[in-house]
């Protein structure tokens, strides 16, 4: 029934039934023709978008001439003192970045966040003087991200950094707004492969750019990839089949790290999974815990997947409760290959175009709107502490806490945390989801916003409509002005989470609204609540 597969340095190992998942692949021939770019796999009306986006397949091989440029310009900003890189980027243009900056403990500051908070903390004068900025955006246009760069413009001309165009690296698609940007003020520019969607650029510019710059051997992280790729068409040992497999083989799929040298690989799976396959009322849902032996890791309904770097063994948490369905083991760079062929070969089982995301761009939607006329007039139903509560007819945390696990009670159901708040300064309030977990048979997963929105949020509108939704927000302390924007950071925050919970709605899906007017103190108040729950 189980079976472990190996080969390109990267092994999967499962007692999860997948053999006719597996078997139909290769009757199928899916790998020799996934590996041959053929759009046509995911049926007629996915092949125009496929037919633009398998270049992830072999991208590896263009981004090889990224090495040496990359390696000069590092050296370059090494002589003029600059030793630290923020990441302005969303989505696929931050997730990859982030887990190879924390793999190798390179120290990016990773901003895909519009929090006030969490921005003017990369603002001081003495980080700023040794900062340089990778702004990634694959249309030029994002909001979150242009709001960033402008404000780190701002932020070097306040100290006096004269030539702060050249402090910005710029990585986009050809074409784009950005590029123009680049041309025109003299920054760096690095043009990243048109034909590889942002989830599955890992091993384009968007990923090697930031983590290249802050000292990664990305030729490395590339020859992983690349030794890996070998295995795609094999009739033997083919371990992106097993996991693709496995990946389509329940609702929902919960990952962790096993502490074997790989950081937080599930948040980038994450985006993955729920952009590529939560869409037509459909497809698997991911669900990132925060250690092997976390709550909520097993069930019926889900397979427990760990993921690390050295070891073929289990992980020894010591809980036979937490021992995985399905074991990961291999080096990062075939771990980003293994992961994207195993979605695409997922979709291709379930019956869903793994490239398009069509309600992403609704709550963008509801946030412009929202900007251009205000923010909707909405009152708490009761005010609890420092905590204002909507949506709920609890009078206290505590309460709202539990309608929430209580609309998660029935077949299907899963809960969403979603944290438009500093993901920094307010780290404790993470620990609700695996508290919420803890009190319930629903798988529970965290978002923290808007960062979320270019991830999960797909899945939310898109996927199956069982979801229970908790949205956290908190007051703001110091805003930040955007220049030349008729909004600032708080107002573009609040925005977003208002549009956000308009798309929610609008599906009849339950959202609970818990607004900290003191973020320590409301913070708090959830932890205790939680407890107070049986």
């Amino acid at each position: 029934m189980g079976r472990m597969e190996a080969a390109g340095g990267l092994a999967v190992t499962t007692g999860v039934d997948v053999n006719g998942g597996v078997d139909r692949l290769k009757n199928d021939d899916v790998p020799a023709r996934l590996a041959a770019k053929d759009a046509t796999l995911w049926g007629p009306e996915a092949e125009e978008e496929a037919a633009i986006r398998l270049g992830w397949v072999d991208t590896f091989v263009k981004s090889k001439e990224l090495v040496a440029p990359l390696a000069k310009l590092r050296a370059d900003f090494a002589e003029q003192g600059i030793d630290h890189i923020a990441l302005c980027g969303m989505g696929g243009s931050s997730l990859a970045p982030e887990v190879i900056s924390r793999t190798l403990d390179l120290g990016i500051s990773v901003l895909d966040s519009t929090d006030p908070g969490q921005i003017l903390a990369e603002l001081g004068e003495a980080s700023l003087r040794r900062t340089a900025v990778v702004v990634s955006s694959k249309s030029g246009s994002t909001v979150e991200t242009d709001s960033q760069r402008r404000a780190f413009e701002a932020a070097f001309k306040g100290v006096g950094v004269e030539d702060f165009a050249s402090r910005f690296v710029f990585v986009t698609d050809p074409g784009s707004e950005l590029e123009k940007l680049a041309n025109a003020q003299g920054s760096h520019l690095f043009l990243a492969d048109a034909t590889v969607g942002g989830r599955y650029s890992a091993l384009t510019a968007f990923g090697l750019v930031p983590t290249a710059l802050a000292g990664a051997d990305i030729a490395e992280l590339i020859d992983q990839a690349e030794t890996f790729a070998t295995s795609i068409t094999s009739d033997a040992d083919n371990p992106a089949v097993v996991l693709g497999a496995v990946i389509a083989a329940q609702p929902t799929i919960t990952i962790a790290d096993d502490g074997t040298g790989i950081v937080g690989l599930g948040d980038w799976a994450e985006q993955l999974i729920a952009e590529s396959l939560g869409k037509d009322g459909k497809g698997t849902l991911p669900v990132v815990l925060e250690g092997p032996a976390a709550p909520g890791a097993r069930g019926s309904d889900r397979v427990y997947a760990t993921v690390g770097g050295s070891s073929t063994g289990l992980p020894q948490s010591g809980s036979s409760l937490a021992m995985p369905d399905v074991v990961v083991n291999g080096p990062l760079g075939a771990q980003f290959l293994a992961w994207e062929l195993a979605t695409a070969y997922a979709g291709y089982l379930i019956g869903i175009d793994p490239f398009n995301q069509p309600n992403v761009t609704e709550s963008k939607e509801n946030t412009k709107r929202i900007l251009a006329d205000g923010l909707p007039d909405e009152r708490p139903h009761a005010v609890d502490g420092a905590v204002e509560i909507y949506g709920s007819h609890a009078d206290t945390v505590a309460g709202a806490l539990g309608e929430v696990l209580t609309n998660a009670d029935n077949a299907d159901a899963y809960i969403a945390v979603m944290a438009y708040l500093d993901r920094i300064d307010d780290a404790e309030v993470a620990k609700l989801r695996a508290g919420l977990a803890e009190r319930t048979g629903a798988p529970v997963t965290w978002g923290w916003g808007p960062r979320f929105l270019h991830s999960t949020g797909q899945f939310h509108k898109g996927g199956r409509q069982t979801g229970v939704f908790l949205q956290l927000t908190g007051a703001v302390g110091v805003d930040l002005e955007i220049p030349d924007r008729e909004f600032t950071f708080a107002g573009l925050q609040a925005a977003q989470a208002a549009g956000d919970r308009q798309a929610l709605a609008s599906r009849e899906r339950p959202v609970v609204r818990l607004h900290l007017t003191d973020r320590k103190r409301g913070i708090n108040q959830l932890v205790h609540a939680l407890r107070e729950l049986s």
